[in-house]
């Protein structure tokens, strides 16, 4: 496989990091993903060729160990889509310090480290361009009642985003995707819904393959670098 084809997604066993991991395997890139557990969904990336580690990102040993790998095994690669996210929120059964270090070190430190680490791979494709592309959310602007620390660390992801673009450039562009609803989960009820809807001008659901698009545009542009894409339905206009 080509080097320029290959490409690191973390979290690929579900929603949208299985979408982006799907389609790229559809286009015949290289898919290196990662994943906390182990999910239906990742026999059939395995059967169409998809690379997969088994990697805990809220465990500095096991993230040490991906990064060595992907080194020693990837001396060029094209893309890093960083997806791995987690979801939890204050006053629950985690104690809210534990809450923040996990927001901070799933959404910014992971990114953060991968990014240093693999420079040099996303550096030596030639005339084309690396790219580093952070999924944070569009909370990150707006902030959260609920989720303080997912907020946060989401925020902090684009403030990387910012600094790794000036960093990075010329030969490496660093982007960010801030969704907000792409996909309602299947618990998800009709109240709720209907809710969640009517905070867009557009009121119906993104899907994935609006962030599929984002990131295509993103990776094939040659002039776009440290910019927030926002596909949230136009919610800062209600």
């Amino acid at each position: 496989m080509s080097s320029s084809k290959t490409i690191v997604i973390t979290g690929v066993a579900r929603r949208l990091g299985l979408a982006y991991a799907e389609h790229f395997l559809s286009k015949g890139w290289h898919v290196i993903g990662t994943y906390r557990s182990d999910r239906p969904a990742l026999k059939s990336l395995r059967n169409k060729g998809a690379e997969l580690h088994q990697c805990d990102f809220q465990n500095s040993g096991s993230v040490d160990a991906f990064i060595d790998r992907v080194k020693a095994d990837y001396p060029k690669l094209r893309a890093i889509i960083h997806n791995a996210s987690d979801w939890v929120s204050e006053g629950g059964d985690t104690s809210n310090e534990q809450v923040f270090d996990r927001m901070m070190m799933v959404h910014t430190k992971v990114p953060y480290l991968i990014n240093l680490a693999l420079k040099d791979a996303l550096s030596a494709n030639g005339e084309e361009l690396g790219d580093i592309i952070h999924v944070t959310d569009y909370v990150a602007q707006s902030g959260s009642k609920k989720h303080l620390a997912y907020a946060a660390s989401k925020a902090a992801l684009e403030s990387l985003t910012l600094s790794f673009s000036a960093a990075y450039a010329p030969v490496v562009k660093v982007n960010s995707i801030a969704p907000a609803l792409l996909m309602f989960n299947e618990h998800d009820d009709d109240a709720y819904k209907a809710k969640a809807l009517k905070k867009a001008a557009l009121p119906w659901e993104g899907s994935f393959d609006a962030a599929i698009e984002a990131a295509e545009y993103l990776i094939n542009s040659r002039y776009v670098t440290g910019r927030i894409m926002h596909l949230d339905g136009g919610r800062h206009l209600k």
